[in-house]
Parts: structure tokens; C-alpha cells; sequence
């Protein structure tokens, strides 16, 4: 594999654990969400600036996975048909 596939292949595992975080965020996000409900609290982050801590990680995370998908396609748009048929697995 050459560098141009592992750099390929190094994006894309950042992207899955982006988008893992992701979903672990919207998951704590609904939790924290609950427990200020349950206990009758405000969020003061989100009272002073009208988005709170989560929202802003979860926005944040967004902006890093779209950019790195972005990054990827130009990556592919790159590669000759033989390395993206090595990158996938089929023999070109």
C-alpha cells in the first residue's frame, strides 16, 4: 500500500471516531437534557448564550466530519482507477 492509500485510509478511521463521538455526544446530550428536567434546572451556558456546552461540541464535530469527507472525496477524485480499485479491494 502506498502513501497515497494510507493517508486515504487514515482519514477515514478519524472520521469513524468522529462519528462516534458524535453519537455519544447527541447520547449525553439527551441525558443531560433529562437530568436538568428531572431536577428543574437551567442550563447556564446555554441560558446566557442560547446553545450549551453540547450543542457547540456537536456543532463542532459536524463542521470536523463534513471536512474530513470533503478532504476524502478530493482525496479519491485523485486517484487513478487502479489505485481506487487496490483502495477497495478489487484487483485492478
Amino acid at each position: 500500500m502506498n502513501e497515497r492509500h494510507e493517508i486515504l485510509l487514515q482519514t477515514a478511521r478519524e472520521r469513524d471516531k468522529a462519528e462516534a463521538l458524535l453519537r455519544e455526544l447527541i447520547e449525553a446530550k439527551a441525558r443531560s437534557e433529562q437530568h436538568l428536567i428531572e431536577t428543574r434546572q437551567v442550563d447556564p451556558v446555554k441560558k446566557l448564550t442560547g446553545r450549551s456546552s453540547i450543542d457547540n461540541a456537536i456543532a463542532s464535530t459536524k463542521r470536523m466530519i463534513e471536512t474530513l469527507n470533503r478532504h476524502m472525496d478530493e482525496f479519491r477524485r485523485e486517484l487513478s482507477d487502479d489505485d481506487a480499485a487496490m483502495l477497495e479491494g478489487r484487483t485492478p
